[in-house]
């Protein structure tokens, strides 16, 4: 792998996870992860890792899927690769914790990282995906990462009105602009036939993308909800920072509370194709 300054073309992207929101993000990864770990169970399932793969992490983030992916290729290796050098530090560190040696974690841009054609047999990725500048040249680069007949599994967000979150969002002031879409935003591979677009264009077969469901756990309460998520970094960017905001927020999460935590219901697509 690669050493020294990472090549970028995602230049907005890696402001982005090098500031403020990979700070959050490395900051707070137990947050995010039980946020956003519901969906792990569906991911594995569709990466079908086995004993001695070696497994590529695209978009890593704090690397709880890619430590996960290392623990199914005992005998093999689980490599992430992120932008965010805030949540590699903090990927690296957990792995040491948890004493899972058979892991490496690399900053760069999955669109031009120069990966070993073939280096790999499983590529993974936890909404690390829908960000790319060029997703199909993202994707053409990844599949070269696989070798022959390698799997792509990875989970990209459902329309956001398919999400509870949607319903969080509704009640923010308008932003006056038109919302994300088919340019690197998180929404961007919210729909089949787009997913299927960009992976065949990319040089993959076999896609099959598969609705799933999970409950997301995103604080103790209303309030422990509203002030973390006015912190995650496009309310921050958006809106700033203001008591009024977190008020809104946290009336929003109210409908949400049961149990203890507040739990949004989440969807996504599961995706899975062979290179």
């Amino acid at each position: 792998m690669g050493s020294g300054t990472p090549e970028i073309v995602n230049v907005a992207q890696y402001e982005a996870w090098n500031g403020y929101e990979g700070r959050h993000w490395a900051d707070h990864h137990d947050r995010y992860d039980a946020g956003n770990g519901a969906f792990n169970g569906y991911l594995l399932e569709g990466a079908a890792i086995g004993p001695r793969d070696r497994v590529l992490d695209i978009g890593c983030g704090s690397g709880q899927v890619t430590r996960l992916a290392a623990g199914q290729a005992r005998l093999g290796s689980a490599t992430g690769v992120d932008l965010s050098a805030p949540m590699l530090a903090r990927a690296r560190s957990l792995a040491g914790e948890e004493g899972v040696a058979n892991v490496t974690f690399e900053q760069g841009d999955a669109q031009v990282y120069p990966f070993a054609t073939g280096a790999f047999d499983v590529a993974v990725s936890r909404f690390g995906v829908m960000f790319f500048a060029d997703p199909v040249a993202a994707f053409g680069n990844i599949r070269r990462a696989l070798r022959g007949g390698g799997r792509l599994a990875f989970l990209s967000m459902a329309p956001i009105a398919e999400n509870d979150i949607g319903k969080v969002l509704a009640a923010l002031p308008p932003l006056g602009h038109a919302p994300v879409g088919h340019d690197g935003g998180p929404l961007s591979l919210s729909e089949p036939d787009r997913v299927r677009e960009v992976l065949e264009e990319a040089g993959f077969r076999s896609v099959a993308c598969r609705k799933v469901h999970a409950e997301q756990v995103e604080g103790r309460d209303a309030r422990d909800a509203g002030e973390f998520f006015a912190g995650w970094g496009p309310i921050r960017y958006n809106y700033g920072e203001s008591p009024e905001l977190v008020d809104i927020i946290t009336e929003a999460m109210r409908p949400f509370e049961r149990d203890g935590a507040v739990r949004l219901r989440g969807a996504a697509w599961l995706v899975t194709a062979r290179a």
